[in-house]
């Protein structure tokens, strides 16, 4: 089966994240821009701003922050649910209905020994997730042998 080059490049940007050691201006950009021109539609005029905010929070090395603005400007929809240092490691999850108890929740959890990587890399993970979704759920389309269909309509 053959990658489409938008799945190639969430394959090798995740696998990347995932053995980079620590985040850097040129990764948190790589990851920008990826997201920006090959996973979504391009972005609306009035999110330039946001645009350029999260350029200023890459240039000053605020990754964090960085990943959190590309959280918001990427998946508005989604918030950080839960943000926890344990083993050595950061886990971050991320959930569209964070008010929901864990066990109801379906959130996108994802670690890293780098605070902004796990952030990127759960960022990454959840647009995975709605990527390969569809956005309207469909119907099977073949019908079993043994149906027949019934007529309900009542001419009483």
């Amino acid at each position: 089966m053959r990658l489409l080059p938008e799945q190639h490049d969430r394959i090798s940007l995740s696998g990347r994240l995932r053995d980079a050691p620590l985040a850097t201006a040129a990764l948190v950009r790589e990851i920008r821009e990826v997201m920006g021109t090959s996973w979504r539609r391009s972005p609306h005029p009035r999110q330039a701003g946001k645009v350029a905010c999260i350029e200023r929070l890459i240039e000053a090395k605020a990754f964090t922050d960085a990943a959190l603005a590309l959280i918001d400007l990427e998946l508005p929809l989604w918030q950080l649910r839960r943000l926890a240092y344990d083993g050595g490691e950061w886990h971050c999850a991320l959930s569209r209905q964070r008010e929901l108890p864990d066990w109801l929740d379906q959130s996108i959890e994802a670690s890293h020994p780098d605070l902004a990587l796990a952030i990127l890399c759960a960022l990454v993970a959840a647009n995975d997730v709605l990527s390969s979704r569809p956005s309207v759920p469909s119907a099977p389309r073949k019908l079993k042998p043994d149906y027949v269909p019934v007529f309900c309509d009542n001419f009483a």
